[in-house]
């Protein structure tokens, strides 16, 4: 087991140092361990970058002087030793004897007394935390700060919240049938789960499993898809026969829904054309788009730059799901704390607004347009949409329909609806849908 913890050590300093994001280094280092030991280093990973400030604070109290820039894969060891003893149920001694073992497949045998002293000092509970936000909360203090700004009678549920991994949700299409029936099959398969409170397909299950294993998963029938981000398709309302423009596509859950509430898989009435800058990424609705059996115009481009990729024929409808700072989604990528910092919000705020105001004038005059972003970060939200509309003559917000849904748990806004991460619900997530007027004139 020694050679998942230096796995493990490795891509926690990818995250750290290389500012990689764990989707691009995990699945390398998964590759690495034997298939047995692959869900104990997902694992051992996730907990690591989640407890990140804590961890780092813990070692470098440890460590008599800071360790040089080419030995931080030791520093990252040791906080992989230490989340062990502290987050998750591995045997002390195992955890003391497989992390000091790894620094021998580090290359690094001098590290070896070193790692050992540290994590025994833990376990005689030698180690104590400095009372400080960053370490109290384990996010960045600049994050702190601007959710404490943002959300005064919140911010404290949201970092909670965002230390709590994700429940598996599940999306159901309406194809296969009552969702209490599929509740029966899941049952039969002996696995347990329970209606989303407000999406009419969602099901969120007792505790997470292979996908495989889900009655209907490989036949396209059932889905993984937080409850805030089924929403989308709901609100955008597509209609029999409509032409549809998901932007921003990736990795293609949004347009897989998108194309169920159309029709059954093959009688699906109207065009859906899916669009993302991301080559690879757009290989991931391809993907998606196979095991639901369904269809969808692929386009790769960049959404703003609609001369390379639009036609000229208007669109009825526009799900804009915004390239975002992800700040809603931290508990499912809580790299996104060690990977964000304020002056990426600043040029995240910018691309939006200019993805917002190329495809708006694609849309078709009356057609809708659904603004959405997984953050929850006013600027990239309210601020954006209120920005758009006030420079905007053709833009009217039309406010996100009820009509056969529940009550929702978000937080109203003058141009749409705030969903903050709940630790027993859905993932932070915003929306604001806008009409564009029937007298309007469409811009080619």
């Amino acid at each position: 087991m020694a050679g998942t913890r230096a796995a493990a050590c490795r891509c926690v300093l990818q995250v750290w140092q290389d500012k990689q994001s764990l989707a691009e280094c995990l699945p390398a280092a998964l590759q690495k361990v034997e298939p047995r030991d692959r869900g104990f280093l997902q694992a051992l990973v996730y907990q690591t970058i989640r407890h990140f400030q804590e961890l780092d604070a813990l070692t470098r109290q440890a460590l008599s002087k800071p360790l040089k820039k080419k030995d931080l894969d030791i520093h990252c060891l040791i906080m992989v030793g230490l989340c062990q003893q502290r987050f998750m149920a591995t045997p002390d001694h195992a955890a003391v004897d497989s992390t000091v073992e790894a620094t021998r497949l580090l290359k690094k045998h001098w590290a070896k007394g070193l790692v050992n002293a540290i994590l025994r000092k833990s376990m005689r509970g030698e180690l104590t935390l400095p009372d400080q936000d960053t370490v109290r909360w384990n996010h960045p203090q600049w994050l702190i700060k601007a959710l404490r700004e943002a959300w005064p009678e919140h911010w404290q549920d949201i970092l909670e919240a965002n230390q709590q991994p994700g429940p598996m949700t599940l999306r159901l299409d309406p194809a296969g049938g009552p969702r209490e029936a599929w509740l029966d099959r899941l049952e039969a398969a002996g696995l347990s789960g329970h209606p989303t409170a407000i999406s009419p397909c969602g099901v969120m299950l007792t505790e997470a499993c292979d996908v495989h294993t889900l009655p209907g998963f490989d036949e396209g029938l059932v889905s993984v898809q937080d409850e805030a981000a089924q929403m989308a398709a709901y609100w955008l309302a597509p209609q029999t026969g409509e032409r549809i423009l998901d932007a921003c596509a990736a990795p293609g859950g949004k347009t897989g829904h998108i194309l169920e509430l159309m029709g059954p898989a093959g009688q699906e009435q109207g065009e859906v054309v899916a669009l993302d800058a991301n080559a690879r990424r757009l290989t991931l609705v391809e993907d998606n788009l196979q095991r639901l059996q369904r269809r969808a115009r692929l386009v790769h481009a960049a959404a703003e730059d609609t001369e390379a990729w639009w036609d000229g024929v208007p669109f009825d409808r526009i799900l804009l799901d915004v390239p975002c700072s992800g700040t809603g989604v931290i508990r499912r990528h809580p790299d996104i704390k060690l990977l964000r910092n304020p002056q990426d919000i600043t040029g995240l705020v910018d691309l939006q607004a200019r993805i917002l105001d190329a495809t708006w004038r694609t849309l078709k005059p009356g057609g809708v347009l659904l603004y959405a972003t997984c953050s929850v970060l006013p600027e990239e939200n309210r601020e954006q949409v209120a920005r758009f509309v006030a420079e905007t003559p053709d833009a009217e917000v039309t406010g996100l329909s009820r009509q056969g849904l529940a009550p929702t748990h978000g937080l109203p806004d003058t141009f749409g609806e705030q969903w903050l991460p709940r630790e027993d619900g859905a993932d932070g997530f915003y929306y604001a849908r806008l009409r564009k007027k029937e007298d309007s004139q469409l811009d080619g």
